[in-house]
């Protein structure tokens, strides 16, 4: 099976995630939110797929491009 990395597109923290691994996506799924100056931001799911690996915990600083989650394909 293939894997595609999920990036942020932001710099900002980690307020909530939504899916853990295991968890069946479709595409577009919100995966978990960002915070960045006050505006909540869905990371989404590129692929459907199962979750893999989510890369960050609640509270988790983030740099734009960072792999956040790894969903298998």
């Amino acid at each position: 099976m293939a894997t595609k990395e999920i990036k942020s597109e932001i710099t900002g923290s980690v307020w909530k995630i939504v899916k853990r691994p295991g968890d069946a996506v479709e595409e577009e799924d919100s995966l978990m939110i960002l915070e960045s100056m006050k505006m909540e931001i869905p990371v989404l799911a590129e692929a459907k797929g199962t979750v893999k690996e989510i890369r960050v915990k609640e509270n988790d600083a983030v740099a734009e491009g960072q792999v956040l989650a790894v969903i298998e394909t």
